[in-house]
C-alpha cells in the first residue's frame, strides 16, 4: 500500500486547465448507484486521496440528484487551495423527477445547472465543468458558447466534454478550448482509440477515462459475490446472467496475469491504461471510483506498475471478446 505525501506525477488538463494528479477519484458511488455507503469511510477516503496526491475529484449534478455535490462540499471547501472539483450538467433528472433521464443542453439550462452546482458545492468557481452528454437537439456551438460565457464570468475555470465523437470534440474546441474529455476507456472498452484519441492528441485535450475498472468487473471481485440491493450494475448488460460467465472467463485471464506479477487485477487494469495512453501519445488522468481507503491505495499503486510487452500483448484481444455492451 502507498504511504507518504504527494507521490503522484502531475499533469495539466489541456493547454491551460488546472494542474492535477495523474489519477483522480470518481465520487459517484459515494451517493448513488452502487448500493449502501459508509459515509465515514467515504470521507476518510477523500482525505486519504488528497494526502496521496490525488487532486481531482469527479462528480455530477445527477449523482444522487445533487446529493453527491452536497456530500463533497465540506471537503472541497476545506481544501479549496488544492482540491480540483469537476462536475457535470446535461441530465434533466431531479429529486422531483428521478426517472427523467432526458438531456438538456440549452444555454438557459446550462446556466441554471451551473448556478445550482455552485450553490450545492458552496464555492465560487467550478474548476472543470463538463457537458455530461450531448443532446443533438441543441446546436453544439450554442451549448459551448454558454459554457464559455461561464468562463468569462469567472464561474468556471475550464471546460470538458463527456462521451462525444471526434468531430464533436473538434467542433466544440473551435468555439472554446476544451481541457478534458471524459470517456469510458479500459481493457474491456476501447472504442475511443480509433478516432477520439487521435483528435484529443491533435487538440492537446487530456483524456479522463471513467470506469477504468469496468465498473468493478476488472477487479475480479464483482464475480464472486452477488450485486447488492440498489446496485445499478444489476441492469448492465455485461453483468447480466447471460453474459456473466463469458466475461468471468476473461477476468480470470487478467487475474492469472496479476497473480504472476504479485499484483491485483485492478492494478493490472489501471497500469494497462497508462501504458496504452503512453503508447498512443495521449495525456490521461483516469478516475477510478471507490469509497474505501484500501481500494484507493491499491488503485494508486498502479501508477508505478510497468507491464511488459508480453503482458500487453496478452491483454490486447480481450476487448473484442467481451460479451454485452458497456452501457
Amino acid at each position: 500500500m502507498m504511504t507518504g505525501t504527494n507521490p503522484l506525477p502531475r499533469i495539466m488538463l489541456g493547454n491551460d486547465g488546472p494542474t492535477i494528479g495523474i489519477q483522480g477519484l470518481g465520487c459517484m458511488g459515494m451517493s448513488e448507484f452502487y448500493g449502501d455507503t459508509d459515509e465515514t469511510e467515504a470521507r476518510a477516503t477523500l482525505e486519504r486521496a488528497l494526502e496521496l496526491g490525488v487532486t481531482m475529484f469527479d462528480t455530477a449534478d445527477v449523482y444522487g440528484m445533487g446529493e453527491n455535490e452536497r456530500f463533497l462540499a465540506p471537503f472541497i471547501q476545506a481544501h479549496r487551495d488544492t482540491a480540483v472539483i469537476a462536475t457535470k450538467f446535461g441530465y434533466a433528472r431531479t429529486s422531483e423527477a428521478p426517472d427523467d433521464w432526458s438531456l438538456d443542453n440549452r444555454p438557459a439550462f446550462i446556466r441554471h445547472a451551473a448556478e445550482n452546482s455552485l450553490r450545492r458545492l458552496g464555492i465560487e468557481v467550478i474548476d472543470l465543468y463538463y457537458m455530461h452528454r450531448r443532446s443533438a437537439d441543441v446546436p453544439l456551438a450554442e451549448s459551448i458558447g454558454a459554457m464559455a460565457d461561464l468562463v468569462t464570468e469567472g464561474k468556471v475555470r475550464a471546460l470538458g466534454l463527456s462521451a462525444v465523437s471526434a468531430q464533436e470534440l473538434r467542433d466544440a474546441h473551435a468555439v472554446h478550448p476544451i481541457a478534458a474529455l471524459q470517456s469510458e476507456w479500459s481493457i474491456f472498452t476501447r472504442d475511443i482509440e480509433a478516432e477520439v484519441v487521435p483528435a484529443a492528441i491533435e487538440l492537446d485535450v487530456t483524456i479522463v477515462p471513467y470506469s477504468p475498472l469496468g465498473r468493478g468487473m476488472l477487479t475480479g471481485r464483482a464475480f464472486v459475490k452477488s450485486l447488492g440491493a440498489g446496485d445499478a450494475r444489476s441492469y448492465f448488460p455485461r453483468f447480466s446472467a447471460e453474459n456473466r460467465d463469458a466475461n468471468k472467463r476473461l477476468v480470470t485471464r487478467i487475474e492469472e496475469i496479476a497473480e504472476g506479477q504479485g499484483v491485483t487485477p485492478a492494478q493490472v487494469a489501471i497500469a494497462w491504461l497508462y501504458a496504452k495512453a503512453a503508447e498512443l501519445g495521449v495525456a490521461v488522468s483516469p478516475i477510478p471510483g471507490t469509497r474505501n481507503r484500501q481500494r484507493l491505495e491499491e488503485n494508486l499503486a498502479a501508477v508505478s506498475l510497468t507491464l511488459e510487452a508480453t503482458t500487453m500483448a496478452a491483454l490486447e484481444p480481450l476487448a473484442r471478446e467481451v460479451a454485452g455492451i458497456a452501457v
